[in-house]
């Protein structure tokens, strides 16, 4: 279980006193923890919705460090960077633009898509089948490229 690695992470770098690991690795628990706790309770976070959480903050960290870096705040974009690094330790590898453009084309002819018009019924089997893998931006020019 993803966030079982998570609490053990914690506890291993706390140990290491790698402050900048510790801190992304709390950052992730506390979200899990709000999930856990809003609507009904669960025990444990299955491993996809722990990877949503980790794929935001992934996200948000690289988008904030792209921030700091047109600030001339390089020291707060190398920290948000150091941070996304550990983040994607735990998700899964990224699509490369070949892996990216052969997994849509299969999708298209999976779903019978055939002109722009379908592709909303491509993006709801690729934003779900490709999740964490790609950018749903990079995802989404992808099938408008292969649909035109």
């Amino acid at each position: 279980m993803l966030e079982q690695e998570i609490s053990k992470g914690i506890m291993e770098a706390m140990k290491a006193k790698d402050t900048v690991r510790l801190s992304a690795l709390r950052n992730i628990k506390k979200y899990i923890i709000e999930a856990k706790t809003a609507g009904t309770s669960v025990d444990v976070l299955p491993d996809a919705d722990v990877l949503k959480i980790i794929s935001k903050l992934a996200k948000q960290g690289t988008d904030s460090a792209a921030v700091y870096a047109q600030q001339n705040r390089s020291d707060l974009a190398d920290e948000e960077l150091a941070q996304v690094a550990v983040f994607q330790e735990f998700l899964p590898k990224r699509l490369s633009d070949a892996e990216l453009t052969e997994a849509v084309r299969a999708i298209i002819a999976e779903t019978g898509a055939s002109s722009v018009k379908e592709m909303g019924k491509v993006m709801g089997v690729a934003s779900k089948r490709l999740a964490g893998r790609a950018d749903g931006k990079d995802i989404s020019a992808k099938v408008r490229e292969l649909l035109s």
